[in-house]
Parts: C-alpha cells; structure tokens; sequence
C-alpha cells in the first residue's frame, strides 16, 4: 500500500496503521468529533512529531484516546466519582476528562502538567485501532488533524491537504458525525466544570451529576484551571477575515456590497437581486447539531474561493449553541486580515 495515501478503512489497513503507530508514525484517523493526528501515546518521541508537524506549541496538551475496554487508571491516578458517573454515561462520546496524572506517564501529551486529559472515542475505526494497539491497553494522542489555530478536519481529504507527508497514513471513515470538538471536563479539582464547550451539552453533563448546569461553568474566582486545547483565543481559523454579524447586516448589504464575499448562515439567502458570481452564500441547519456537523467544512470551502471577506451570521444566544458559538468567535479573532 503506497503510504501518504487516503484509504478506505477497512481490516487490512486498520492493521497496518497500528503497525506504523506502534513503529513511531504519524496517522489521520477519523473520530465522531473531527480527524485526529494520531500518535501513540507512550512514545514521547511520536507525540513530539505531533507538535513538529501540527506547529503546536509545546506548552499545549493533547487529549489521549482510549479504548472503551482500557483502563483510565493506567493513565490516571485517581478517578473522582464525577469522572466515574460521566464516563458511564458518556463514553464512549464526544467528553474530554481532565483527571490527576498517574506519575510518570504521558508526559509529553500532558505538556508539562500534572493533569492529563482522556476520552474514549465514539467511532468504529478509532476503536478498532485502540483495539489493536498495545493489545488494547494503549492510548492514541489524537489532537485534531491541521495545522495549529487552523480549522480542524472532518473529512479525509482536508488532513491531506492541511499536513501532507507528516501524515504516513490517512484513515477514511467517512465525514464526522458531530463536526466538533468534545466537550472537556475538569475533574481533578473539588467539583466539575466545563474548560472547553464541545458534542456534549452543559445540561446533559448536569443531569448526570445532579447538580445545576450553572455550575459547571468556569467561575469568576475560581483557583486556575489545567491548560486545555482549544481554549485560545484565537483558534479554529480560517486564513480569510471572518467577520461575525447580524443577520439584518448582513441581509441590508446583500447581493450588491458582498462582491468577492461568502456568507455563512443557518438559513438561506434572502430572495431578491441575484447575487453576483463572486458572492457565496452557504446555507447551514438551523440546528446547534446540524450547523456543528457541517460548519468547518463549509468554512474550509469558503476559505478556498479567495474571497475578501467571509461573513457569519451571529447566532442565538440560547446555551444549546455555545460550542459553535465559542469556535466562531476564536475562528474571527485568528482569521487573516483580509484583501484591502
């Protein structure tokens, strides 16, 4: 099989993707959230790549994915009741744990930190790698497949283009069923919150553990929280200006003044004058699931047509949409200038 290649995930290839992870390399792997460059976790050297081909700063941890059979504790060193009663009831899911670390282990992924932060990965194909790796008791480094701040991947194709030869191999299994990143969970402190909003609701997480979601949300004056990815302020960007605006704006200057500009709504275009050929209008769900699932991808198309500006409809304010409402607000702050 010719390496640096795309491939259809089947057993033949899912084989030979432990083997190369499990030899030092680098592999794109599609999980329920977005696609992961993936390293094998205990080979301090092989995250180090990561970081390398990512352009991560080394002060940045990464998430390690376990199989839904593994031991947390081979990584941990101890697991709250919190962290127990979300994992019976989200893994394997869209949910990051932050938990103490076990000493001496994963100390590249933790960055430095004495926390190191877990999920177990809701996705046939990284779960029949973690199966496979280290007999099943390994764990995969898997921070999301691009370039860092960068929009991450949820198709194959986008971690070839985005990291070429870094990546000796690239799994296809299909586009991303959720499209963004996991909701990460601080569970090493006295009680939980939420450090990162992802797939995994805030009230959902309450719900579990019986308490109020306000709750879960970062305090004014709490004691400083573990570094976490994605918390950044710029992040998830692309390289386009990314303006965030009201739908009014946007509508009161559309077609006529969008020349060389792609809008990016959950709805579609407004009737009327037909827009010119350089303006691009992407229509989304109206759905916090639905809009999650396809905006990177629609944000990369958009990013490719050399446009001026892209602009983005402000969404509600309702908490059902705060994860995309947290990736669009770091994908403005780190989007480039724009064509004067």
């Amino acid at each position: 099989m010719s390496h640096h290649a795309v491939v259809p995930a089947g057993p033949r290839e899912i084989l030979e993707a432990v083997g190369l992870l499990e030899a030092g390399s680098l592999v794109g792997l599609p999980t329920e959230t977005v696609y992961g460059l993936a390293a094998d976790a205990g080979n301090d050297a092989a995250v180090r790549a990561i970081y390398a081909a990512k352009g991560r700063p080394a002060d940045h941890p990464v998430i390690v994915h376990l199989h839904r059979r593994a031991d947390p504790l081979r990584w941990a060193a101890v697991l709250p009741p919190a962290a127990r009663a979300l994992i019976e009831a989200f893994w394997p899911g869209p949910l990051t744990l932050v938990l103490p670390r076990r000493a001496g282990v994963a100390e590249t992924c933790a960055a430095g930190q004495d926390t190191i932060a877990l999920r177990c990965p809701d996705h046939a194909v990284a779960q029949a790698v973690l199966e496979r790796l280290h007999g099943g008791q390994g764990g995969l480094a898997a921070p999301s497949a691009n370039r860092f701040g960068r929009i991450s991947p949820t198709r194959a194709e986008h971690v070839r283009a985005e990291l070429g030869e870094a990546v000796a191999m690239v799994l296809d299994g299909g586009e991303c069923a959720i499209g963004i990143e996991s909701t990460i969970v601080d569970c090493s402190a006295d009680s939980p919150r939420i450090l990162r909003p992802g797939g995994l609701s805030a009230s959902d997480l309450a719900r579990v553990l019986g308490i109020d979601q306000q709750r879960l949300q970062p305090q004014e004056h709490a004691a400083p929280a573990p570094r976490v990815p994605g918390a950044l302020a710029a992040h998830y960007a692309p390289r386009t200006a990314l303006r965030l605006r009201d739908a009014s704006d946007i509508d009161a200057q559309w077609p006529a003044q969008a020349d060389h500009v792609g809008v990016l709504a959950p709805r579609r275009a407004p009737t009327g004058a037909p827009p010119e050929a350089s303006a691009h209008w992407l229509a989304l769900p109206d759905t916090p699931q639905g809009y999650a699932r396809g905006v990177y991808a629609a944000l990369r198309a958009l990013d490719a047509m050399g446009l001026r500006e892209i602009w983005v409809q402000q969404l509600p304010p309702q908490r059902a949409w705060d994860a995309v409402r947290d990736r669009l607000r770091r994908a403005a702050h780190g989007a480039g200038p724009g064509i004067a």
